[in-house]
């Protein structure tokens, strides 16, 4: 049986599920489930400015749900680890439980 969290793990879970709570970053997070991105491609892909993107890469990145590469100029991005999307997942589907 897992024991009792300490304050800062659960201070640490709360950020991270701040992070999560906006429905644009979790469809981000579920883009980048699929394929590693640059800040660019995201962009197109969301027809949204580039700083709009960057601002919600790095409230995830902060919380630690985004792992970065460099290739040269470019930045790419994505999933930290399974962990996040199983998270997201599982918010979603039991969001449209209680519906």
């Amino acid at each position: 049986m897992r024991s009792e969290p300490e304050q800062h793990e659960l201070e640490l879970a709360a950020e991270m599920l701040k992070a999560l709570a906006d429905p644009s970053r979790l469809r981000l997070l579920l883009r980048l489930a699929k394929s590693e991105l640059s800040v660019g491609e995201i962009a197109d892909l969301e027809q949204e400015k580039i700083t709009t993107i960057s601002a919600r890469l790095k409230v995830l990145s902060t919380a630690r749900l985004l792992k970065r590469r460099r290739d040269g100029q470019t930045i790419f991005y994505s999933i930290a680890d399974a962990h996040v999307l199983n998270l997201v997942d599982n918010a979603i589907e039991h969001a449209c439980e209680a519906h």
